[in-house]
């Protein structure tokens, strides 16, 4: 006599849950679908277009490339950053420090005008005698200097384009909190194109590199040759500049630093007009206390003794 396993309605459960099984599986190998999935892949697609490698050649035969720097490559002394690793690989001279200099330096930047301007660091053109500009379809352009700031490291390029450029939008950085969602994009070890994912992590930080420090602080992956690279926010505007790492190993470790847009654009502005900045200032001058001066002041005149 068979055995029966199931009855009709235990048949019937059965065939239910395995078909509950087959039907739900996909479900769990699929990704979440909603707006913020979406959100990285829209903006690299719509912002790679904008940013450029800029690379660089100074006089001398032999010049170092990114993979034949010295993990801890020091900046030239008393620049700002000095203490902080940065992108470019010095003024270095021949065997014992003599000789004609003998640099090269990849980093990155962004167009901010269909006709051709770009923003990057100051320091990634420093002693430049030839700058290169690759865009995105691997276009490749020499640049010319507009204008630099040294003190806050920002320098403006132009390159001759035939046709208008994709071109950035500033954004408001003063609305950046800690948490916002930013993405760098960037030639981090010549590998164009590459962008990253971060947050903000702090807000007008200083590290003592400048009298206008002012940094967004982000665990978004920089490496060397992100350095004049932009830092955007979701809404596909910049907001910051990539500049500075701080790493004990001379890899990122998730501490990048950014100049703000609020800092940068107005400095920008200047370069584009007249290729240099103009920065007001006063002074005060301390003189001895007179009987005179103490009267003319309605003070008492022992003010002066």
């Amino acid at each position: 006599m068979a055995v029966r396993v199931f009855g009709r309605r235990g048949a019937a459960f059965a065939a239910s849950l395995a078909l509950c099984t087959i039907v739900a599986a996909p479900s769990w190998a699929q990704p979440p679908e909603g707006p913020f999935a979406e959100v990285f892949a829209q903006l690299a697609g719509r912002l790679v277009g904008v940013v450029v490698n800029v690379s660089t050649q100074a006089v001398g035969p032999a010049a170092k490339t990114s993979q034949d720097a010295p993990q801890n490559s020091p900046g030239t002394p008393g620049a700002p950053l000095d203490e902080f690793f940065r992108d470019f690989f010095g003024d270095k001279g021949g065997p014992g420090g003599s000789g004609p200099p003998r640099t090269a330096s990849l980093g990155s930047g962004f167009i901010i005008d269909p006709a051709g301007l770009i923003v990057t660091n100051n320091h990634v053109i420093a002693n430049a005698e030839q700058i290169t500009v690759t865009l995105s379809d691997d276009t490749t352009m020499q640049a010319q200097v507009i204008g630099r700031d040294a003190v806050t490291d920002l320098a403006l390029l132009k390159i001759d384009a035939k046709t208008p450029l994709p071109a950035a939008t500033w954004g408001d950085s003063a609305k950046a909190r800690v948490g916002d969602w930013v993405l760098a994009i960037g030639n981090p070890f010549g590998l164009g194109g590459s962008v990253t994912a971060g947050i903000i992590s702090a807000t007008a930080r200083d590290i003592h590199s400048g009298p206008y420090d002012d940094y967004l602080q982000t665990d978004a992956s920089i490496n060397r040759g992100n350095s004049g690279g932009p830092m955007f926010n979701l809404s596909g505007e910049v907001v910051g500049i990539n500049t500075a790492i701080y790493s004990p190993s001379g890899g990122s470790i998730g501490i990048g630093f950014a100049i703000p847009a609020a800092l940068a654009q107005p400095i920008i502005e200047q370069l584009k007009a007249t290729g240099k900045v103009e920065r007001g200032w006063i002074g005060a001058r301390i003189q001895p206390m007179t009987d005179e001066i103490a009267e003319s002041l309605g003070l008492d005149k022992t003010a002066a003794r």
